[in-house]
C-alpha cells in the first residue's frame, strides 16, 4: 500500500481519545441521572472536560472529509463524489434518528432531537460544496461559530422549527444538542486544517511513527470504530451499572 493510501494513525488516535472521553462523560451522566452518585454536571471542571469532546470530534470530521475527498476524486467523477458524500451524510443522520427514537422510547423527557450524529450527517452534506475552499471554509467556519455562540447565549424563541440551526425554544431540554450553529463551523475549520496539514492526502509535517506501539494501536482501534462504540456504549454502561449497583435502570 502506498504512503498516501495509509491511514494517518494520529487522526485515529485523536478520534479514539475523543470517544474515550465521551464514554467517560456518559458514565458520569448515568451516575447522576439514575441517582447512583450525584455529580454536578454543570460545574466548571465537568464543562471543561465536556466541550473539547464535541469540538475534537467535529474538527476531525472536517479533516477526514478533506482526506477522503482528495483520495476519492482520483477515481470518481464530480457526480459520483457528490452522491458518495450525500449518502454518507444521510447514513450518519439516519444513525442520529435511531438515537432519537431510542431516547424517546427510553427517556421520553429530554430525548435527543438534534444531537451529534444529526449534526455530523448534515454537516457532511453541507460541507461538500466548500470542501475544496480552504480559506473560505475558515472564514465561514468562524462566522458560524461566532453566530452560534451568540444565539445560544442571547436568543430564545417561541417555536421549535429552527432548533436544528441553533434557535433554542423556551423551556427546551435535551440529553444531547449539537445545532449547526456553532458546530458546523467547527467542521469547516476542520476542513481548513485538513487542507493545511494533509494537502494532497499526504502529511505535511514531521511526526515520529508511533503507530506500532501497543497503547497507540489500542487507542487507534477505538478511533477506527468510534461510530460503533457510540451506538453500543450506553447499553453496556447501563447494564454494568445495573449489575454492579443494583440500580433500577431498565
Amino acid at each position: 500500500m502506498s504512503e498516501t493510501r495509509q491511514r494517518f494513525w494520529e487522526i485515529d488516535v485523536l478520534r479514539g481519545v475523543a470517544i474515550t472521553m465521551m464514554v467517560a462523560y456518559h458514565l458520569l451522566f448515568d451516575l447522576t441521572f439514575f441517582h447512583i452518585y450525584p455529580i454536578d454536571l454543570e460545574s466548571l471542571p465537568v464543562q471543561l472536560f465536556l466541550y473539547p469532546i464535541g469540538t475534537l470530534f467535529l474538527l476531525l470530521v472536517g479533516v477526514s472529509l478533506t482526506i477522503s475527498y482528495t483520495r476519492a476524486s482520483e477515481t470518481l467523477t464530480q457526480g459520483q463524489l457528490r452522491r458518495k458524500f450525500i449518502l454518507r451524510g444521510l447514513f450518519v443522520f439516519a444513525g442520529g434518528m435511531v438515537i432519537t427514537a431510542a431516547t424517546w422510547l427510553y427517556f421520553r423527557e429530554g430525548y435527543i432531537v438534534f444531537g451529534v450524529l444529526h449534526c455530523i450527517g448534515l454537516s457532511i452534506i453541507l460541507a461538500y460544496p466548500l470542501i475544496e475552499l480552504r480559506m473560505s471554509s475558515l472564514f465561514l467556519g468562524v462566522v458560524c461559530i461566532v453566530s452560534g455562540v451568540y444565539l445560544q447565549a442571547m436568543v430564545t424563541v417561541g417555536f421549535p422549527w429552527l432548533l436544528w440551526l441553533g434557535f433554542i425554544p423556551q423551556n427546551f431540554t435535551t440529553l444531547d444538542y449539537f445545532p449547526l450553529l456553532p458546530w458546523f463551523g467547527v467542521v469547516l475549520v476542520g476542513i481548513f486544517l485538513g487542507h493545511t496539514f494533509y494537502t494532497g492526502s499526504t502529511r505535511k509535517f514531521s511526526l515520529p511513527d508511533y503507530s506500532k506501539e501497543k497503547t497507540v494501536r489500542s487507542v487507534s482501534f477505538l478511533g477506527r470504530h468510534s461510530l460503533l462504540i457510540y451506538f453500543i456504549h450506553q447499553p453496556i454502561l447501563l447494564g454494568l451499572l445495573a449489575l454492579l449497583t443494583g440500580a433500577r435502570i431498565f
